[in-house]
């Protein structure tokens, strides 16, 4: 018996652009409909999709290696991608190596901001949801509540997090740069989510206190203006209003662009004199990249920011070393434990119960 076989397969923002990057991202229906493409396929015994921003990636249980070229192919064909295409940038571990690879990113290593927390929580909840739907079993079961267990584990032990910087933090710095005191820079928040919320409070945290809010939902929009002491403004209004804020932040789920060159054009034709700071943290994209060209106009996307942050990371270089000898000391040991249970032990078993984190 050749036994079951554990891999990873996907793409991250070490080797897609942003623009590639759009293309990967999942929609809400189109990702519920791959999770049930998926859950058909012969020889797909568990599988777990985590998709944020900066990933995609399909962890599985498979009867044969072959299995993973039929998840990719589903993949490739729901989001327009030749095979060739998607291998140019593609993720492929399988075995001890898949193991590593998701305790290094539940525990902030393989991210964009090195060390960030997000990413747990983003596992945490794609892991909940396939395990609801019975997509997990007693492979990939084990596999993410270890991960879990070993990111608490890392955190605590090694300074990984210390000296931390939030995409948020770097797009309040830079809008400091440009208009100096933000106390009387006016900010508009176009998108209610997480995201929105914490740009937001890193803007209020550095003095700003003339914000506005727009969302897709109105009465999210007050929501979450009345938490921050702010205003809510109407979403069809947004493109016609640009021209009365300085800073205009993005963070919505929208499947294209929500401000547009032409409402940028009509704005500086407004503000011709006053710099307009334009922070697209959407994928895909809020703002036109066109924007960009447009006189006294200063756009930074997701990408952009990450590579100022890198420049600030110098605090937590030095525990990536200790990071990654406490990660391989666990995932061997993990490895151990579910590589007899790939060649085909006991599901019932093979491993004793563990404790699912928090």
């Amino acid at each position: 018996m050749s036994g079951d076989h554990l891999f990873v397969l996907g793409a991250t923002h070490h080797t897609a652009p942003l623009a590639v990057r759009e293309r990967l991202s999942l929609p809400a229906e189109s990702a519920e409909a791959l999770r049930t493409e998926l859950a058909g396929l012969p020889g797909l015994r568990e599988f777990t999709m985590v998709s944020t921003c900066n990933r995609i990636e399909f962890y599985g249980v498979a009867s044969a290696p072959t299995v993973a070229a039929e998840v990719q192919r589903a993949f490739c064909e729901r989001q327009h991608f030749t095979a060739a295409e998607f291998e140019q940038f593609r993720l492929s571990l399988t075995g001890p190596g898949a193991v590593q690879h998701l305790l290094e990113v539940t525990a902030g290593l393989d991210s964009q901001m090195l060390g960030e927390t997000e990413i747990l929580g983003q596992v945490k909840e794609a892991y909940g949801e396939a395990q609801a739907r019975g997509h997990t079993g007693a492979v990939l079961n084990r596999v993410f509540q270890k991960a879990f267990q070993s990111a608490k584990h890392v955190r605590s032990n090694t300074a990984i997090t210390e000296g931390q910087v939030s995409i948020a933090n770097v797009a309040v710095e830079l809008a400091g740069n440009i208009f100096g005191s933000l106390a009387q820079t006016r900010i508009l928040l176009v998108g209610a989510g997480d995201i929105g919320e914490k740009t937001a409070k890193a803007f209020q945290s550095r003095g700003a206190a003339a914000l506005s809010v727009a969302s897709r939902r109105l009465e999210r929009a007050m929501e979450l203006a009345n938490q921050l002491g702010a205003f809510a403004v109407p979403f069809w209004l947004m493109p016609v209003k640009l021209a009365d804020f300085d800073v205009v932040a993005c963070a919505t789920s929208a499947p294209d662009v929500v401000v547009t060159l032409s409402a940028v054009q009509a704005a500086m034709r407004r503000r011709p004199a006053r710099p307009l700071f334009l922070i697209d943290l959407a994928l895909p994209r809020d703002i036109d990249p066109a924007v960009a060209d447009l006189e006294n106009v200063f756009l930074y996307n997701l990408d952009d920011l990450a590579k100022i942050a890198e420049q600030n990371r110098a605090a937590r270089e030095a525990e990536i070393g200790k990071c990654r000898a406490l990660i391989v000391e666990r995932a061997t040991a993990l490895w151990r434990q579910v590589e007899p249970r790939l060649s085909g032990g006991n599901a019932a078993n093979a491993f004793p119960q563990v404790k699912a984190e928090s």
